[in-house]
């Protein structure tokens, strides 16, 4: 298939096991460049500002072209592949038909219950998300015990859930995640915050003596896709969450190994299917390669983000154009609750399949190769980015 742009997976074969690439999804440079490097740069970038507000720069970068984007990279996973359509056609007709209908009945309740209830739904799958890469790494190396499953989940909801503990108990922030008062102000949750850090400390010490005992005791390989993605998660949730307080450093280090690693299993995902089918549109745009594929992310991204700022924030006219307006809405409660849910749609939507295509029930050929295994080694069922 010609490329008429960069390669990121060019030079990958088709279809191999996950141990024949070392335990690593895509191999060990594309896998520690994709989630090591996305961290370092985010950490890089947290640890050079001087905090304040993101500029509209950094809005653009981060929040249109990472964050926003790869929400509509799984447009290449579900509603560009129209053999996939007709396999789920329940769920994909039902899924954003449900979520409207949720947005607009939280909207009436309030505006703030909808942002709430839609900010909760995106913490979930943050969180969940580096629960299911921690998960294929521990399939690919054939880590099977009862034992480093459960430290290893215990451990990834410590390294997220104390710093959202944290961020709950010390309010206010200078940044949040959707609003102004979407997650819920709760200072008596301060004792709490202490006690629950020790045991996050205690979890931490033993997944390191885990790993030690695998590697001395049972010569077991190492097992470095996994310990990048624990030790980057809980590096990032705590510096832009608990260490600083700026909405750029919270932004950096929140959307970019959030959105990087996911824009990668979903394009290496749809390589494999433009190659089952290559006569299919996501063959078509992928014969132009990655840039094909951001194109299109950037742009679905930059119409929405302009969609949003031009008919409800008001507040980027150097970017979108239009004016900048005061505090007071300029629609009124019903319109907003019909067009606000209508915008997130993309986002709600994205949060509730992600939770879906990737398990082993929805799996198929190029699914099970995008993830590094053969089709048919895929074990276990598979949530949030083939969390097993």
């Amino acid at each position: 298939m010609a490329s008429a742009g960069p390669d990121l997976f060019g030079a990958l074969p088709a279809g191999p096991r996950g141990a024949a690439r070392g335990g690593f999804m895509w191999g060990r440079g594309v896998d520690l460049a994709v989630f090591g490097g996305s961290a370092a740069l985010a950490l890089a970038l947290a640890a050079l500002s001087t905090g304040g507000a993101l500029p509209a720069w950094g809005f653009l970068l981060f929040v249109v072209g990472v964050d926003v984007a790869h929400v509509h990279t799984t447009l290449f996973r579900t509603y560009l592949d129209p053999e996939e359509l007709r396999r789920h056609p329940a769920l994909y007709a039902g899924v954003p038909l449900a979520c409207y209908a949720a947005g607009v009945a939280l909207h009436l309740a309030s505006e703030l219950t909808f942002w709430r209830a839609l900010a909760y739904v995106a913490v979930i799958h943050f969180v969940r998300q580096q629960v299911g890469w921690v998960a294929i790494y521990r399939a690919l190396a054939g880590e099977r015990s009862r034992v480093d499953r459960l430290l290893d989940d215990a451990l990834v909801y410590a390294a997220t859930g104390w710093p959202l503990l944290y961020w709950h108990a010390h309010p206010p922030r200078a940044f949040q995640w959707f609003v102004e008062g979407d997650f819920v102000s709760a200072p008596w949750l301060a004792a709490a915050v202490g006690p629950l850090g020790a045991v996050y400390a205690a979890l931490a010490a033993a997944y390191v003596a885990r790993a030690i005992q695998r590697a001395c005791v049972d010569r077991a390989p190492l097992n470095l896709g996994k310990h990048v993605v624990v030790a980057t998660t809980a590096a990032t949730w705590y510096v832009g969450i608990v260490a600083t307080d700026s909405d750029f450093q919270f932004t950096v280090t929140n959307v970019i190994v959030h959105g990087v690693p996911y824009m990668a299993l979903v394009f290496a995902y749809a390589r494999e299917r433009a190659r089952e089918a290559p006569r299919s549109l996501l063959a078509r745009v992928l014969a132009f390669g990655l840039l094909a594929f951001l194109g299109v992310a950037l742009a679905l991204a930059f119409v929405e983000e302009m969609l949003w700022d031009r008919l409800v924030w008001h507040d980027r006219p150097e970017l979108f154009g239009g004016a900048r307006t005061g505090d007071e809405p300029l629609l009124g409660p019903r319109a907003r609750a019909l067009l606000v849910p209508l915008l997130a749609l993309p986002q709600a939507t994205h949060y509730m399949l992600d939770a879906v295509v990737w398990r082993r029930r929805h799996t198929r050929p190029a699914q099970a190769r995008a993830l590094g295994f053969r089709p048919g080694t895929l074990e276990g069922e598979q949530g949030e980015s083939g969390e097993a």
